[in-house]
């Protein structure tokens, strides 16, 4: 019990990455990628709960060995890529006889999340009585300097001309990191995450690689290692 309130950690962890081959439970850095999640959500001590959602034994097992419970293997309806981390989420929800009051996604595709940054996102949730926080981090760009393009590759109006300035002048801006997302289950079948009643949580770049390809992989792994 946090704030008085039963919190669950879900992570979603399907075994059929196209991608990277198993990434979810790839080596990295001598601990499998599922393993560095699990333990920052056991070192934030917020949960009454961490539940891992899986389609194979052989990750429900590691899982289970790294802390955290695989009470079910995933229904064959959400073990596809075209099943949504929510869908993921609802169905534990239903599965389980205990009730919660706050449910926290946590992408294990995330390594570099710190348990504090769990911690202080609970906290910002609690402080600004939200109905959603997600993380972001800052872009490595502006993204005033980003835009579409034709077919003949043409620059013409790339970037407006109030934008045309160094980055130092111009207005941060942030992306989603895919590392937390937090709500109230009583919500969780109507989320919006873009509300008067969201907020963001800002992450370090750093900390918010997410691993998608080989590149973010051996990305991660190098700052593992520093």
């Amino acid at each position: 019990m946090y704030n008085n309130k039963k919190i669950i950690a879900i992570i979603p962890a399907r075994s059929g990455s196209k991608g990277l081959k198993d990434k979810n439970i790839k080596e990295l850095n001598g601990k499998p990628l599922i393993a560095y999640t699990i333990e920052a959500a056991k070192k934030a001590d917020i949960f009454d709960e961490i539940i891992v959602s899986t389609d194979s034994e052989k990750y429900a097992k590691i899982s289970r060995q790294y802390g955290a419970n695989t009470p079910f293997l995933r229904s064959s309806k959400n073990s596809d890529d075209k099943a949504s981390s929510w869908d993921v989420v609802r169905e534990v929800l239903n599965k389980l006889d205990e009730q919660f009051d706050i449910v926290i996604l946590l992408q294990p595709t995330s390594p570099l999340r710190k348990s504090d940054d769990i911690k202080s996102a609970i906290e910002l949730f609690f402080k600004k009585n939200a109905d959603t926080v997600v993380s972001v981090c800052e872009t490595s760009h502006p993204l005033f300097w980003c835009n579409t393009l034709n077919e003949d590759c043409s620059m013409k109006n790339f970037i407006k001309k109030e934008y045309q300035k160094p980055r130092q002048q111009l207005p941060r801006s942030y992306t989603l990191n895919g590392a937390i997302y937090i709500c109230k289950v009583k919500d969780i079948n109507n989320l919006d995450f873009y509300s008067d009643k969201s907020y963001a949580y800002k992450m370090q770049k750093v900390n918010s690689i997410d691993i998608d390809d080989i590149n973010d992989f051996l990305l991660a792994e190098f700052y593992l290692k520093k």
